[in-house]
């Protein structure tokens, strides 16, 4: 069964929006080297800094791990098409799950949960998700809608979350909301 208008909607605005920072139509290792620099400029992170090193180290592996897997024609860029054959595989079974998709759900989370306390709120998502370009009164609103209307969401709540945003067709499942988007 191909994969539905929604699923390729979604996945193509975390394409366009988080991975194809510059652009160009692929995803390949300049658009995670600009990644790093939004991310680190974002929480003033300066070169040398322990935690710009760390960043540096998880979205490299991250890159890694999302081209091995996803870049079938071994161009050194991941496709659109290739992008949807990826997650489209993960939302069959979602058992399956890569490491470098762990890294990168762990990653979003420890980097929206800019207190530190296991929790995200709502000001800390919306800071995040409006760094890419998005508003940040539907951020707000897309995670009162992902929350169920709680205060905070943990990473146990995150990842059933995420699983949820890369596998659902309901258009209604809370786990569509964890990219500050309210519709599609």
């Amino acid at each position: 069964m191909p994969i539905s208008d929604f699923r390729k909607k979604k996945l193509l605005y975390v394409f366009n929006v988080f991975f194809d920072v510059n652009q160009s139509g692929e995803i390949d290792i300049k658009d995670f080297e600009q990644a790093i620099e939004k991310i680190c400029s974002l929480r003033g992170w300066p070169s040398g800094h322990a935690k710009n090193k760390e960043t540096h180290e998880a979205m490299l592996t991250i890159w890694e791990g999302l081209r091995s897997k996803a870049d079938k024609d071994n161009d050194g860029q991941v496709s659109v098409e290739e992008w949807y054959n990826m997650w489209d595989a993960y939302a069959k079974d979602p058992s399956g799950v890569l490491d470098w998709q762990l890294r990168y759900m762990n990653f979003m989370f420890d980097l929206e949960d800019a207190s530190n306390d296991g929790t995200i709120d709502a000001q800390e998502f919306a800071l995040v998700c409006s760094s890419y370009g998005l508003d940040p009164n539907e951020c707000e609103q897309a995670f009162a809608k992902m929350s169920k209307g709680a205060v905070e969401v943990n990473r146990d709540e995150f990842a059933i979350l995420w699983r949820e945003y890369f596998s659902t067709d309901d258009v209604t499942a809370p786990g569509n909301f964890i990219f500050g988007k309210t519709s599609f």
